[in-house]
């Protein structure tokens, strides 16, 4: 093969002498990049091209040559107030993302309210110059976020669930339609309501009332509930932030007798590496820095069993909820636990933690470390394999990862917009030596190398094959 001549901004990269570590393989190749695609990928390529002109070379000798990291959670929510519109929202989240944004993202839209406004406006932002294609529902935030009456009274219990049963199927079946993907943040909003105010009353102010008044099994009731009505509606449903073994568990006994429909389940970064004893710490400034919801799991063993679960393909892919707040906006809750804003880091030692809890602890090999931080998420949004694999065609999105390599995780040398880390102190091996988007270095020997603005909007299709390859059976089956 020859190189064309590169256009005066198109970066030419030789990464030589590594691994290649795709989803479903593991081979010792060369990968050539010219601008912002991966033009080739196999042995022999440092020999012909390593004296070529203009071409820089990147030495991953004992590395492995991944695809680059997908949170998804960089596919990032706009979230528009009851009274606003998605559109809006989406207009919003657009202006002030692109001129910071510092790698490539999506949007997906949240659904706060339900009229045909706004299901027409769902039919709008699925089309290809928009690019959305899952849309959020919220199970919790009452009278904020979640779909539901304005007003919740204890008296009209059953028509008020009723109500918010038929409102959430219409969502559910709109995406159905529209072949967009349902995600969805599931705990029982109504009851956490109530026991904030019983909680709140009793005295208890502090952050330990976070995780008393979301118990565990709300988390995993309202998974089951939302599992359940998404089959009733024929519409594959994401459940975002797995924190606990119950809604773990519902997932999968869901999946056992839903007739195929897909249901995916995603831990993030903090439930797999902390547990919820954080929030009965003294000191109000620690234990609000971990508060989120749904709240870490007070069972120790949960992280545990979670990367179990992960590892035998019960859970699909790892993300972090990412929101981060600085202690004195944390502070902001001192004296009322519902008040504490709610979010943690983990965008930047995401790969690292499943690296070491997973890969480390030998329950993840190398492939499947790639499916679960990057591939799969590729697949379930629609972007693969232009992203989430090596190979020729594919943007290079890279990494090149040091298996054995370690660091310890301080809020003193990390890049988050916040002065606490909730993973302070943890070594993990596992570390990333140079990191590629498309086809420019932004990290190497520990140094950015990116400016706000370098990543670009990648819009994302509906009708996804990954996640509606079967619909349109299933849905002739039914009838």
């Amino acid at each position: 093969m020859s190189l064309s001549k590169p256009q005066k901004s198109e970066n030419r990269l030789l990464i030589f002498g590594g691994t290649v570590v795709n989803d479903d393989c593991m081979f010792e190749a060369d990968v050539l990049v010219e601008g912002n695609k991966i033009i080739a990928v196999r042995q022999g390529l440092a020999q012909e091209f390593s004296n070529y002109p203009n071409i820089e070379l990147i030495d991953a000798r004992g590395r492995l040559v991944i695809p680059g990291g997908i949170d998804p959670h960089i596919i990032d929510f706009a979230i528009p107030p009851k009274e606003s519109s998605p559109l809006e929202a989406y207009k919003q989240w657009a202006e002030w993302a692109d001129p910071k944004v510092c790698c490539d993202y999506g949007l997906s839209m949240a659904i706060t309210n339900w009229n045909e406004k706004i299901a027409e406006e769902m039919e709008i932002l699925v089309k290809p110059e928009f690019g959305i294609n899952s849309f959020k529902f919220f199970l919790a935030y009452e009278n904020v976020f979640m779909v539901t009456d304005k007003q919740f009274y204890q008296a009209r219990i059953i028509f008020i669930k009723k109500y918010y049963f038929l409102n959430k199927i219409k969502g559910l079946k709109q995406c159905a339609k529209l072949r967009a993907l349902a995600r969805v943040h599931a705990e029982n909003g109504h009851v956490i309501a109530e026991k904030q105010k019983e909680l709140l009353e009793m005295g208890i102010t502090g952050p330990e009332g976070h995780t008393q008044s979301r118990p565990e099994q709300l988390e995993a009731e309202a998974t089951n509930r939302a599992c359940t009505i998404a089959k009733m509606a024929n519409c594959p449903l994401y459940v975002v932030h797995v924190m606990t073994k119950g809604a773990a568990t519902a997932i999968a006994a869901q999946r056992q007798s839903n007739g195929g429909l897909p249901i995916f389940g995603e831990p993030i970064a903090a439930g797999l590496a902390l547990d919820g004893s954080h929030y009965f710490n003294e000191d109000f400034s620690h234990a609000a820095a971990f508060v989120l919801s749904p709240p870490l799991s007070k069972d120790p063993s949960t992280p545990n069993a979670l990367m179990d679960l992960l590892a035998c393909g019960q859970l699909d892919l790892v993300a972090t909820d990412n929101c981060t707040f600085t202690c004195q906006q944390k502070r902001m809750g001192l004296g009322d636990f519902t008040k504490i804003p709610n979010g943690v880091n983990g965008v930047e030692d995401r790969m690292s933690l499943v690296w070491e809890k997973g890969v480390c602890s030998g329950k993840l090999n190398p492939m499947r470390f790639v499916a679960v931080t990057s591939t799969v998420a590729a697949k379930i949004f629609n972007i693969y394999p232009q992203k989430g694999r090596i190979q020729e065609g594919s943007d290079a999105d890279i990494v090149i990862w040091n298996p054995s390599a370690s660091r310890k995780i301080s809020a003193k040398t990390h890049h988050h917009a916040t002065d606490f880390n909730v993973f302070e102190g943890m070594e993990v091996r596992g570390i990333p030596d140079v990191t590629i988007s498309r086809g420019k270095v932004v990290w190497k020997s520990g140094e950015l190398k990116v400016e706000a603005g370098w990543g670009k909007f990648v819009p994302l299709q509906v009708n996804c094959p990954y996640i509606f390859g079967a619909q349109e059976t299933r849905e002739k089956v039914k009838k």
